[in-house]
């Protein structure tokens, strides 16, 4: 399932691993209350949450961005092979449609120029790799990786102390291929393409911003889940580094793009995940674009 926007010179893809209800929302939002997910639950379900149920649905994709100069794809997903025990939907998945969704949109492993990790967590690291004679190796063989050095900083360290899988299989391996580029998380990559810093999911996560002179499109990463936290960005989820901090950044994006032509490009709403943000009443709504 590709959804293509085109912007003039440049062109974004989503590249779908999958798409189901995975959460419980208390969990998920820990602020979240029983009052509020019944007021709205009208207009969340059944896209965003499932009926009869209080699961929240989420997408796991990347996003596939074509250039003059450059192929990029924005997170990687969960990836293949790759040992999630605490997650069982993520474990030693099998899966091929991820794969058949890049082939899909015209491109082959070996075609990316450019993997940009928005962050270093367990569902946007791990196609970077793929096991092959039972080493992990870079599944973008031609790629240059793409990865906030203070974030991996943060990650490293933590993985020193107690060891963290998807660091281990999906981020230290492409350290080792040399095939990382460490960057600021306001780095621009060229006059289409560059990085906006979003901190408070993690410590220096980052969304991208595209366009020449003006932001045509804005791939957020994780700093929002669901379109709940567009109508109520003081929700933050469960595994915030810093969710005062996340909070802030939500709010300050949807402002900076409300009432805007700015196609704003999530990782984890629901289909088509993309749309144009408009105010509702002291929230925003994001109201989705199919193409």
């Amino acid at each position: 399932m590709n959804t293509t926007f085109e912007f003039g010179e440049i062109t974004v893809s989503r590249i779908l691993e999958q798409q189901q209800p995975l959460f419980d929302a208390f969990t998920f939002f820990p602020t979240l209350t029983p009052e509020l997910l019944a007021e709205n639950r009208s207009w969340l379900e059944p896209e965003a949450f499932e009926p009869g149920t209080s699961k929240v649905v989420l997408a796991v994709q990347s996003y596939l961005v074509r250039t003059p100069h450059h192929t990029i794809l924005v997170d990687s997903c969960v990836g293949n092979d790759k040992p999630r025990p605490e997650r069982p939907f993520w474990h030693m998945l099998k899966g091929e449609s991820f794969m058949q969704n890049l082939k899909a949109a015209g491109v082959a492993p070996q075609d990316i120029d450019i993997v940009m990790c928005t962050h270093l967590h367990v569902d946007h690291v791990g196609w970077n790799t793929r096991l092959e004679n039972g080493r992990w190796v870079p599944t973008f063989p031609n790629a240059r990786y793409l990865f906030s050095e203070r974030e991996l900083a943060h990650w490293t360290a933590l993985h020193a102390r107690e060891p963290i899988g998807c660091i281990a299989d999906s981020v230290l391996p492409i350290l080792d291929a040399r095939q990382a580029d460490l960057v600021r998380s306001d780095y621009a990559l060229d006059d289409h393409v560059r990085l906006m810093p979003t901190p408070g999911h993690t410590p220096d996560h980052f969304a991208v911003a595209l366009g020449r002179g003006r932001d045509l499109a804005a791939l957020t990463g994780d700093l929002i889940h669901s379109p709940l936290q567009a109508r109520y960005p003081q929700i933050s989820m469960r595994v915030d580094f810093d969710p005062n901090q996340a909070a802030a950044t939500r709010r300050g994006f949807l402002e900076r793009y409300c009432d805007t032509e700015t196609l704003c490009c999530t990782v984890h709403f629901p289909s088509p995940s993309s749309g144009r943000i408009t105010r509702w009443g002291d929230g925003f709504r994001c109201t989705p674009v199919a193409s």
